[in-house]
């Protein structure tokens, strides 16, 4: 694909803080040129557009130019999605790239016409609709190390600073106070740490905290207790994590199964005067029950650095005595904000040169589909989706896809997909990607299964078969790869001896398989339109009849001759 448009939306951070340039005044560059905004630029490696104030800085230039038009936030609509109307020069963009301040909401993905790929340059996806995006077939993308060891070495620091009170007693010798015996704190050598989520983060914290003797338990639905182990953390489930610990850090996505998981019900679970650490998201914990477990003492303490809103209106938490607040500094380091800035940057690049897809959000099958092992694969599901879809007439129903042969064992994840997205294609939505197939299909009343078997039958066990058949009815249509060309071999139980090529402009045909006037008609019906025959190929008689496969130059652009002479017949212009 060409090398896209885009649109950094993100704050240009003062004093010394790498960040994406809001390009409101133009600054110096290393070549003594001027930035104007929305020139074509190199794409930097440490940022999108990094800079030291307003003084621009490019680093690292990546090989490929793009046009980027910086702005500066924090955007919401209608501000966003104004500036991606015609006349304002970003309505083109094909890429999006925004922190976290900025909220891409369905209002904005429906401005961006041309919008491919949304990149969040950061752990979370909070402030991108997600599902919105899907459907239209956005792309979403985050960079989910590039901040993990900030945000780790954060939440260290809160968990020291509220063993020994160190912000409280740092502020009362500001107040020109002497107050030893108030801050009396605890070690934390031989105390129990609750980890709960065991991803990176919640694993870097867990072997720094081990370096204080802490001993760590922790809690993961994913990661499995062998993992876990690995790493110096026993798995428990969560009703005998609460009575055990000393202190407890939150480190998972905020999701309805996490928001809200420290509440009244497990605070009083918990040991009396337990310490809680929350620099995730807002909601985890429960911010009402939290301040009603500081006021009861069964909260010995709390560290927070996110909440439900930002900046909180609600003052009563942040100003507990007991309460140590941070305005959402997990990722505010320039480390961080170098690597996040230099890592989306890459991952767009990437993207755009088919070179691969990392932090997808929400087109996983697609992380295949740059695959040169796996594009052909899934060309020919695509098109055995649009074959399927053609013969049955329907695209509503049950659908089962079947990968045979060993080589095809992962296959279904990216090839399911795919054979949605051509059942699809011929329809009324407007376009139909890898993104969002499979929630379009759902909408139009499709429901897609996939399964798989070692065996494939021959000639092609060493290379693999991929069967997609409309349940209910005789419907089925079975392909392979030759090579790298999509190849039909099958079609409601007919067989090609020659698989036949699935690409550009094709005639397919069942006729009787005694009746050669069909084969007649045809020729003298390409001569009359001037279209080249590229390729014939004929199936096994079923039933007396017979299915004809015939590549061709161009579309013919009457099929009324042929008709009368055919069962059934349609044209169809695969990729």
């Amino acid at each position: 694909m060409a090398w896209p448009r885009v649109f950094p939306a993100q704050t240009c951070h003062r004093r010394g803080r790498g960040a994406t340039e809001a390009l409101g005044k133009p600054g110096p560059r290393r070549d003594g040129r001027s930035c104007q905004r929305g020139s074509p630029v190199a794409v930097p490696g440490a940022h999108t557009v990094p800079c030291r104030g307003h003084r621009c800085r490019f680093h690292q230039p990546l090989p490929l130019t793009a046009s980027v038009t910086p702005c500066r936030p924090p955007w919401t609509f209608p501000a966003l999605a104004s500036r991606l109307f015609p006349g304002c020069g970003c309505r083109d963009c094909d890429g999006l790239i925004v922190r976290s301040a900025t909220k891409v909401t369905a209002e904005v993905l429906e401005a961006a016409e041309r919008l491919q790929v949304v990149g969040r340059a950061g752990t979370g996806v909070d402030n991108v609709d997600v599902e919105a995006a899907t459907r239209k077939g956005v792309l979403v993308m985050n960079t989910p190390t590039g901040n993990s060891l900030s945000a780790a070495e954060l939440t260290c620091g809160m968990i020291l600073c509220l063993a020994r009170q160190i912000p409280q007693a740092a502020a009362s010798m500001k107040e020109g106070k002497w107050d030893r015996k108030k801050y009396m704190g605890m070690e934390l050598n031989g105390k129990t740490l609750a980890v709960l989520g065991l991803g990176r983060i919640g694993r870097e914290v867990a072997t720094r905290m081990q370096a204080f003797g802490m001993k760590t338990i922790g809690y993961d639905p994913i990661i499995t207790p062998e993992v876990s182990a690995t790493f110096g953390v026993e798995q428990l489930p969560l009703d005998q994590i609460w009575p055990r610990c000393d202190f407890i850090t939150v480190h998972t996505p905020l999701l309805p199964s996490t928001t809200g998981l420290l509440n009244d019900s497990t605070f009083a679970k918990c040991r009396r005067g337990v310490q809680v650490v929350n620099c995730a998201r807002g909601g985890i914990v429960d911010e009402g029950a939290l301040l009603r477990a500081l006021q009861s003492g069964q909260c010995g303490g709390a560290a927070l650095d996110v909440f439900t809103q930002e900046p909180p209106k609600d003052r009563d938490l942040v100003n507990h005595p007991n309460v140590i607040s941070c305005p959402h500094l997990g990722a505010s380091t320039r480390e961080a904000q170098s690597r996040c800035g230099k890592e989306i940057a890459m991952q767009i690049v990437d993207m755009a040169t088919g070179k691969g897809l990392t932090g997808v959000v929400n087109g996983q099958a697609l992380s295949k589909a740059f695959s040169p092992q796996t594009k052909p694969w899934i060309t020919l599901a695509r098109a055995l989706g649009t074959v399927l879809c053609t013969v049955a007439k329907q695209v509503q129903g049950s659908m089962q896809v079947c990968t045979l042969g060993t080589p095809l064992k992962e296959a279904g994840s990216y090839l399911t997909p795919a054979v949605a997205a051509g059942m699809l294609a011929g329809g009324t939505q407007k376009e139909v990607t890898l993104v969002n197939a499979t929630l379009l299909a759902q909408e139009a009343g499709l429901k897609v299964t996939s399964t798989h078997s070692d065996v494939a039958p021959e000639p092609d066990s060493s290379t693999g078969l991929v069967q997609v058949s409309l349940q209910g009815t005789p419907h089925q249509v079975t392909g392979t790869v030759q090579g790298s060309t999509p190849a039909l071999r099958q079609i409601n139980g007919a067989t090609f001896k020659q698989p036949a090529p699935l690409s550009g402009p094709l005639l397919i045909y069942r006729a009787k398989a005694s009746d050669t006037s069909s084969l007649a008609t045809l020729t003298g019906l390409l001569s009359k339109a001037g279209v080249q025959l590229l390729s014939y190929h004929s199936s096994s008689t079923v039933a007396g009849e017979q299915w004809s496969i015939v590549g061709l130059s161009t579309p013919l652009p009457n099929l009324g001759e042929l008709k009368p002479h055919v069962t059934e017949i349609f044209q169809l212009h695969l990729p």
